[in-house]
């Protein structure tokens, strides 16, 4: 599994995503339709207006929406538990050990590596890079359902 995955798991995004999308039930189903056979008998309706698409053949119905995860209020829950101090807002190396994660030198270079981080960040005292890193992976998570303040986004 690649790390970035591990850090949404975590944090309840895949697995709410999953999960969610395994017990929802088709749309037509929710209206009250049948699922009869598709065919051309099939496609058309009196409630459906000219030139609508019938909802057996709506387009992305295998994925629900996510619900949103309050990232910050879970870490902070989290950061309250922790008998470490950890500044999970500004480090990249705390918000992976809050996590319970490998925070170690090569498990942040191999996660920079898997989220694209430019090569001239990742050369010299790593600074950059982590500062790269912690910025992309709160991005990354918001992008992925999970509720992050803008100001730490910036």
């Amino acid at each position: 599994m690649a790390i970035f995955d591990t850090i949404l798991e975590k944090l309840g995004l895949n697995k709410q995503a999953s999960s969610s999308s395994q017990n929802v039930m088709p749309p037509q189903e929710k209206a009250g339709f049948s699922s009869a056979p598709k065919g051309p008998a099939s496609t058309t309706s009196p409630s459906m207006a000219p030139g609508s698409m019938p909802a057996h053949e709506m387009p992305a119905q295998g994925a629900a929406p996510m619900a949103m995860v309050d990232v910050a209020a879970k870490l902070d829950a989290m950061a309250r538990k922790d008998p470490r101090p950890l500044e999970w807002k500004v480090s990249i190396a705390d918000l992976l050990a809050l996590l319970g994660m490998d925070y170690s030198l090569q498990a942040r270079i191999e996660l920079a590596k898997e989220l694209g981080c430019p090569e001239n960040l990742m050369g010299g005292d790593h600074a950059n890079m982590n500062i790269w890193l912690h910025k992309t992976v709160l991005q990354k998570i918001a992008q992925n359902g999970g509720n992050v303040p803008q100001s730490l986004l910036k």
